[in-house]
């Protein structure tokens, strides 16, 4: 408690204040103040537009074919992007933007688009959608081709942002991979079934030698 307290006496008044709160008490400092006022205004200026620059997405746009260079290939310095190229004809389609939508406003700092894939790439194959591009710097980072690289039919939101944080297009908070107890049990089961043949096999071979 002392030891906090001691603290908070240390912080100058206007080091809790806000820029407004700063206009407005100006006259109530002295000289030395004020200079250092100048000093933290022009910080927290500096800190609120890297804050807004960094958070200036926040939301899944649509994008046509001839927006695709400069919105994706060309899109700014060191900015990850997310393309979902899409039919609405096809519901696993409709999923992916849904939770595209989601982790847009989650992931703000992150460019997230989606393009009707006709308007990009003629003809297609319905069987490589839904198509999942990540781009940084002009190159291709991660793609996800069709359902099953997508994750199934059943694609649930942190599956999906687990995808794209390891190829480094989020910073997760997810500790581990959500599908990881689906994949146990499926390789548990694979392992049984292996076993249960081996024996199976095994007690064939015994009962033929008889």
């Amino acid at each position: 408690m002392v030891l906090r307290l001691q603290k908070e006496a240390l912080v100058k008044p206007y080091e809790k204040m806000t820029l407004t709160q700063l206009k407005e008490a100006e006259d109530e400092f002295d000289e030395e103040d004020k200079k250092a006022i100048e000093t933290y205004r022009e910080k927290r200026l500096q800190e609120l537009k890297a804050l807004k620059k960094k958070q200036k997405f926040g939301e899944l746009r649509e994008i046509s074919g001839n927006q695709y260079v400069n919105e994706v290939t060309n899109a700014d310095k060191d900015v990850w992007v997310v393309i979902h190229l899409y039919r609405s004809s096809i519901p696993m389609c409709l999923l992916v933007n849904q939770h595209l939508s989601l982790l847009a406003r989650k992931f703000p700092e992150t460019k997230f688009v989606k393009a009707i894939v006709n308007s990009c790439i003629q003809h297609y194959h319905d069987n490589c959608l839904p198509t999942i591009f990540v781009y940084k710097n002009g190159q291709i980072e991660g793609k996800f081709i069709g359902i099953i690289e997508c994750g199934g039919i059943n694609l649930r939101l942190e599956e999906l942002e687990w995808k794209l944080a390891e190829v480094g297009a989020v910073q997760t908070d997810l500790e581990e991979n959500p599908k990881k107890g689906i994949v146990d049990v499926m390789e548990s089961s694979v392992r049984n079934t292996s076993i249960y043949d081996d024996t199976n096999s095994s007690n064939s071979d015994n009962d033929d030698t008889k």
